[in-house]
């Protein structure tokens, strides 16, 4: 079996910082809270009900609402940790129609920012993924999740520390339920001996997150590459998953 290393991230709330990119670290904290990560196991590889989203009504900030899916039209939920990272990889399938971040798995209703990364509602920070199954399936949906998350982590995900940036699968159906399960077995399987902390779960309330998150990669690039570099996502992912997933 391969022993990787362990990888190091740093800590965008307390590393300092050069007085020239001061300005630009505040301004990549103001979404996904980190902190540094613990020590990273290394990885062993061994051989080879429909939910309706619910409906927001805060004032301010007025989050993006996706329209209801049509007829024919599928629906999928991943929490990934940092809902900023978890839209691009989704974004650039073909047959994905729209992905929304926001906050699901919790006990409070209408949750805000603010109150989901304090960790007390409950939720986890997560993506809804709307999707043309003639031109793409759930499995597909759920290789691409796995590759873009550490499934060891227990109540994180790479510098997010807390159950809010915990990972999932939230099926909106049995047959969703079934093909999560069979896709956990077989990580489970390639990373003999080691846990997988990834929950899966039935969904229930989606509440999309406010507008000023929605597609924050694309809005915001310089910022959000600041951020995913720093935190160490791409590095420990290929140290997970290899260059070619």
């Amino acid at each position: 079996m391969t022993m990787i290393a362990n990888p190091s991230t740093l800590s965008l709330r307390r590393a300092a910082a050069p007085a020239a990119t001061a300005l630009l670290m505040l301004a990549a904290m103001t979404a996904c809270a980190q902190q540094p990560p613990p020590a990273q196991p290394a990885v062993r590889e061994a051989a080879p009900r429909t939910v309706a989203v619910a409906q927001d009504t805060r004032p301010e900030p007025n989050p993006a609402q996706p329209a209801a899916a049509k007829s024919g039209e599928g629906v999928a939920i991943f929490a990934g940790g940092c809902f900023w990272c978890m839209e691009p990889p989704f974004d650039k399938l073909p047959g994905v129609i729209s992905t929304t971040s926001g906050y699901t798995g919790g006990h409070t209703e209408n949750p805000t920012y603010e109150q989901t990364t304090a960790g007390n509602t409950g939720h986890t920070e997560a993506v809804q993924v709307r999707y043309d199954p003639t031109k793409v399936d759930y499995q597909t949906l759920l290789d691409v999740f796995w590759r873009n998350i550490d499934p060891f982590a227990v109540d994180r995900q790479f510098c997010d520390a807390g159950s809010q940036y915990r990972s999932g699968i939230f099926p909106m159906d049995a047959g969703q339920r079934r093909l999560a399960e069979a896709s956990k077995q077989k990580v489970a399987q390639r990373f003999e001996g080691q846990a997988i902390a990834t929950e899966i779960t039935d969904a229930t309330a989606f509440w999309p997150a406010e507008k000023y998150h929605q597609d924050y990669y694309l809005k915001n690039p310089v910022r959000y590459k600041f951020y995913r570099f720093n935190c160490g996502r791409d590095a420990r992912l290929d140290q997970i998953w290899g260059k070619q997933g």
